[in-house]
């Protein structure tokens, strides 16, 4: 091979990787819904909230993920566009806080987008269309976890739980399908810090959440005496 061709090939490969990187289209098996419970998520951050938490389970991300291996992350630069918001943000700012400081909302929904937002192509369009897709999740499919919990009868009381009961709880209002729990020991309490509940990789329709937190894990939720 001469010389031009050599350049030729060392072009086409690095035009190659160049594509490989900038695409925002990547493999995921389907997604995570996650929520947290507000004062839980207060109580394990080494630096207060700087507002009253509320007693509410609330939006922590919607996240492309796989069964094996990593979930995709930071696929493709990218930023909020904020111009675009608009009338979404009365509802985001409710069901999708920044719960360590309620005046960067946006701040957090950026991140969030950045981060997984983006790897959701094709199923999510733009950031525009993952907010919405938030919103339709939350308030119109009716996937919100304290609603949930509360049809149950199990409401932010502080008391003791069993995680059979929260499971059961959260069954009930997805149609049988498995959620992912979450946490965390404060002194000597644990407390429920968030629920996930899993949806196939269209949004469709939601499926037993794979992937379940492991008992070794010191997020795992125990048999009893989770507190909520």
């Amino acid at each position: 091979m001469g010389i031009m061709g050599m350049i030729y090939m060392v072009m086409m490969v690095f035009s190659l990787i160049v594509l490989i990187l900038s695409s925002s289209t990547v493999g995921f098996d389907y997604f995570q819904f996650t929520h947290q419970y507000q004062p839980a998520v207060c109580n394990s951050n080494r630096t207060p909230c700087k507002d009253p938490p509320d007693k509410l389970f609330t939006v922590h991300g919607l996240w492309p993920s796989n069964r094996n291996g990593p979930d995709p992350e930071y696929c493709k630069n990218t930023t909020l566009d904020v111009t675009k918001i608009g009338n979404l943000q009365a509802q985001l700012d409710i069901i999708w806080p920044n719960v360590y400081d309620r005046t960067n909302n946006v701040g957090f929904w950026s991140k969030q987008w950045a981060k997984h937002g983006i790897c959701g192509s094709p199923t999510i369009q733009d950031d525009v269309n993952y907010l919405e897709t938030v919103i339709n999740l939350y308030i119109i499919k009716k996937q919100n976890v304290f609603e949930i919990l509360s049809n149950a009868k199990i409401e932010p009381e502080g008391k003791n739980r069993t995680r059979k009961d929260i499971v059961k709880a959260i069954r009930s209002g997805t149609k049988g399908k498995r959620p992912k729990l979450k946490c965390q020991k404060n002194n000597r309490t644990t407390e429920l810090v968030e629920v996930t509940l899993c949806s196939d990789r269209n949004l469709t329709q939601l499926i037993n959440c794979p992937n379940l937190i492991k008992p070794k894990s010191p997020y795992f939720c125990p048999l009893k005496s989770i507190q909520y």
